[in-house]
């Protein structure tokens, strides 16, 4: 095993008043299987660039081996896959790429098929395959499970997990877990590498947490002690001194020299308190850096006077001569949350899209019940644009509410005039959330909702699911997310 070593690295963006990265050093061995989590804007991607080389920056990168970056560019799409493989892997032989292939059950008549027309699932296969024939690399795998079904994961999950050296950008936990060996942690004050999948990661982290906030509590209690006692003793100790002067004493008779040492002792133990009371507060100053803070979410969900909000009977649809699924029997009860499953282009968003009124054409029955409130998270993120107070003002929710909702997110307001253009996926999905959360409704659609979402904004959201029970009708591949949240799931095709 080679190790790759990174030394005080140092990082920010251009225009950024903070650093990205301040002094960070860590190693890691070419063999293994990293998952990179951290919560998004963190610096994932910006770190897996970093490590290609793509931006200057202080400190030391130093690699016995090559790093390649998942996904590479592919232009013109019109390029058979063939074509795309070769020239990012000019040295490979067919066999090669036929066995990577079979190893990710792809069918290779994919490779004479033009890139466009691969489904999201066959083109995050190929660019792997293209990946793991060039030898003496170090593969940065940035979120290669967005768009692919659950079938799919578990079959690049299975892939990953016979491969060594990579790191490994995903929010899905089970997807994690089934093929890497070290998490890579990206916290608020440090960067951390462990050995294990990302469940005993977590386990780890939240056994640490708990203890941090204990000691913090401990601390915090003792150093009110502390400073009741400091309180105490500095007036016993000014109490005594003034007794030297004001002749309270029955005796008539002043012993300053005793009464002088005895106010030399409280002041030597007022100082002992008070030395105690800064070393606690020491203490307590290095905890809780790296605790997350995860505050509840809110939802506010409108109660539908009938038990069945859409109900459909032989349903079909079809664009142009190709049928997307035909004769699909489905009702939809207040209270549930039903998960659409089935494979990439089966036509689960196109129900949704069907269901919120968009021109989608089909046959048979729909019926959608009267004065229906939709709340709706598209899977499109690419329609937002400019600031996002405009953004506020344009869809009419409450600005105070959606900020706390952001906040509660972690796009606070430092991101408040930014263009959302340039706000990460993971952030555009969080504006997109909040307001679907910000809206009262009978019903939420939401196309998959969690794309490019951190671990942890994910657990928030189970959390307020479980407990608010709003109707749901959602297309979600995150497996671990929808055996918390979905109470049924629907298979389409």
């Amino acid at each position: 095993m080679a190790s790759i070593q990174i030394s005080q690295l140092t990082f920010a963006h251009d225009g950024s008043v903070e650093n990205l990265f301040d002094d960070v050093s860590f190693r890691l061995d070419t063999d293994w299987k990293l998952g990179l989590t951290g919560r998004n804007g963190r610096g994932k991607t910006t770190l897996l660039q970093l490590l290609c080389g793509v931006y200057p920056y202080q400190g030391r990168i130093s690699s016995p081996v090559a790093f390649d970056y998942f996904p590479f560019p592919v232009a013109p799409p019109t390029r058979t896959a063939r074509e795309v493989v070769m020239a990012h892997a000019p040295d490979a032989q067919a066999w090669e790429v036929s066995r990577e292939l079979s190893l990710l059950e792809v069918d290779e008549e994919v490779l004479d098929r033009p890139i466009e027309t691969l489904s999201p699932g066959e083109r995050t296969k190929l660019l792997l395959a293209a990946l793991f024939v060039r030898p003496n690399r170090f593969l940065l795998i940035d979120e290669p499970t967005n768009h692919l079904d659950e079938t799919a994961r578990r079959k690049v999950a299975a892939y990953l997990d016979g491969k060594r050296g990579f790191i490994l950008v995903s929010h899905d936990r089970r997807f994690l877990d089934g093929c890497v060996d070290h998490i890579l942690s990206i916290g608020k004050t440090r960067i951390d590498v462990q050995q294990g999948n990302f469940t005993s990661w977590w386990e780890n982290k939240e056994r640490r947490d708990r203890f941090e906030q204990d000691q913090n509590e401990r601390l915090q209690r003792e150093i009110g002690k502390l400073s009741t006692a400091a309180r105490r003793t500095a007036a016993w100790s000014d109490r005594i001194e003034r007794s030297k002067y004001n002749g309270d004493n029955p005796t008539g008779k002043l012993d300053r020299g005793y009464i002088g040492h005895q106010s030399a002792r409280m002041m030597k133990r007022s100082k002992a308190i008070v030395q105690r009371k800064e070393q606690a507060a020491e203490e307590k100053a290095a905890l809780l850096h790296d605790v997350e803070r995860v505050d509840n979410l809110a939802i506010h969900p409108l109660e539908y006077p009938k038990p069945v909000l859409v109900e459909a009977a032989g349903l079909s649809i079809r664009y142009g001569d190709r049928p997307v699924f035909e004769g699909f029997d489905f009702s939809l009860h207040r209270g549930e949350r039903v998960a659409l499953c089935g494979r990439n282009g089966c036509g689960k968003s196109s129900l949704l899209k069907l269901i919120a009124g968009e021109s989608v054409p089909y046959g048979g029955t729909l019926r959608i019940g009267s004065g229906l409130v939709l709340s709706r998270i598209p899977q499109d993120t690419t329609h937002l644009r400019g600031r996002l107070a405009d953004y506020v003002r344009n869809t009419a929710v409450d600005e105070t509410l959606f900020r706390a909702i952001l906040s509660k997110l972690e796009i606070r307001g430092e991101h408040w005039d930014k263009d959302l253009a340039d706000f990460s996926d993971g952030m555009k999905k969080k504006v997109l959330l909040a307001r679907s959360l910000c809206e009262p409704a009978h019903l939420y659609l939401w196309d998959e909702p969690l794309n490019y979402v951190d671990v942890i904004s994910r657990m928030q959201i189970e959390d307020l699911l479980r407990s608010s029970q709003p109707t749901m009708l959602l297309v979600e591949h995150d497996a671990a997310f929808l055996d918390v949240v979905a109470t049924r799931r629907v298979s389409i095709g």
